[in-house]
């Protein structure tokens, strides 16, 4: 099928979502959940609404304190060189959807300007609708968005594909990396050209974050050997550079409100804490503080920022939550009496035969919150109270998680159910 015709084709399929009608064919599950989520935040279907654009000065400040700036020699390395050719740009936004950089084929780009879509414009879904930056955003994955898949009909002459950007430190959303252009440039391979050059730009963090955890080694190595006791040395991250005196792990979740002093880390306990260049000295006290934990507060209401915060005996930490530890937590605050991995994997992924993952991302989630969840079957503890914060629209829940469980709940259902 050419462009034209799989253009008139979604249009017809987008007009009859919009009426409520049989569409001629199914768009595709992620433009589905995107549509719906439009209409249920009233998005205007054929308006073009656009947000106050940033001023030079707060988009040069965004730069600044953004780490996707470190990687912008290897988006440009990635794609600039074949965008004139394409009738493309390259546009780079941060985690709120606004574009700090755009960068291709001068004809494109004025085009772009044309369309709102320029250097501090807010493309965050819920204010200009399905598109390349925005649902990538939402939904924490490469997507491609072409002509009438994109909900608002001014963009319907333009095709995008974009791929979130992802700090490897501490698995933060830095933002999205999009290719886009006129609607006859598209091309299906592009979706998997963005992507590959967003992993790279991870790769290069990746590499940048070890290159910072050997520098702080060795500093903290010999200071370490002179010690007495237990104690590690972690970047701001959490993440372990040298450790003498207990078996090494990776990483350890620091609390939000860190810094000198006496502090009480999970999994290592009560801790004099001492700053080091690039990171920190934690000294172990002899007797472990119990965790004590008597709460946890999972908090879902805000799209694509998802926490666990513990509360015990010697106070509260929070920890950030990826997609898929978000998704499993809430099936486990919904099941008090616990789930089988068999159970798990049946309302994840409507295959009750993938066990293995379920096993794997659970043991991950338990080095966090150990003392918090228990297994056979997998559920929180009993002496812990959950409380389980929702999003005030239910079309908000965990907008990314195409499993079944979390749709029925999107939709009020508790059985299973089939999404148009």
């Amino acid at each position: 099928m050419d462009a034209r015709e799989a253009a008139r084709l979604l249009k017809g399929v987008r007009a009859a979502a919009l009426a409520g009608d049989r569409p001629p064919a199914a768009p595709r599950p992620e433009i589905a959940e995107s549509w719906r989520r439009m209409m249920a935040g009233g998005v205007h279907p054929d308006r073009d609404a656009r947000s106050r654009m940033l001023s030079a000065a707060e988009t040069e400040e965004r730069r600044h304190v953004s780490a996707l700036r470190e990687i912008l020699p290897v988006l440009r390395e990635g794609l600039l060189p074949a965008l004139d050719e394409a009738l493309h740009i390259m546009v780079v936004a941060d985690a709120d959807g606004r574009l700090l950089w755009r960068e291709g084929h001068s004809s494109i780009l004025r085009k772009a300007d044309r369309l709102g879509f320029a250097v501090g414009a807010d493309w965050d879904e819920a204010v200009v609708g399905t598109n390349g930056v925005g649902t990538a955003l939402v939904t924490r994955r490469p997507v491609q968005v072409f002509s009438a898949e994109h909900f608002v009909s001014s963009h319907h002459d333009w095709t995008c594909a974009g791929a979130p950007v992802r700090d490897p430190r501490d698995g933060q959303l830095l933002g999205v990396v999009d290719v886009s252009g006129p609607l006859a440039t598209m091309h299906p391979a592009t979706l998997a050209w963005v992507s590959s050059v967003a992993r790279l730009a991870e790769r290069e963090l990746r590499i940048r974050h070890l290159e910072s955890l050997e520098r702080l080694r060795t500093v903290a190595a010999p200071l370490l050997a002179r010690l007495p006791g237990r104690a590690v040395a972690v970047d701001p991250n959490g993440w372990i550079a040298a450790v003498t005196g207990l078996a090494p792990v990776d990483r350890v979740p620091l609390p939000k409100s860190f810094g000198p002093g006496r502090v009480w880390v999970p999994q290592l306990g009560e801790c004099a804490v001492e700053p080091l260049p690039g990171g920190w000295l934690l000294r172990i006290a002899q007797d472990r503080t119990s965790t004590g934990v008597t709460r946890v507060v999972l908090d879902l209401s805000r799209a694509g920022s998802w926490t666990v915060t513990v509360y015990g005996a010697a106070g509260s930490w929070s920890q950030e939550l990826s997609p898929r530890h978000a998704e499993l937590l809430f099936l486990l605050a919904e099941s008090p009496r616990g789930r089988s991995a068999a159970e798990l994997a049946a309302e994840l992924f409507g295959d009750p035969t993938r066990t293995v993952t379920i096993r794997a991302e659970l043991s991950r989630v338990r080095r966090h919150l150990a003392g918090v969840l228990t297994h056979r079957p997998y559920r929180f503890a009993e002496d812990v109270e959950v409380e389980l914060i929702r999003p005030q629209d239910p079309a908000g829940l965990l907008p990314h998680s195409t499993a079944p469980a979390v749709i029925r709940a999107r939709l009020g259902r508790s059985g299973s159910g089939v999404i148009p």
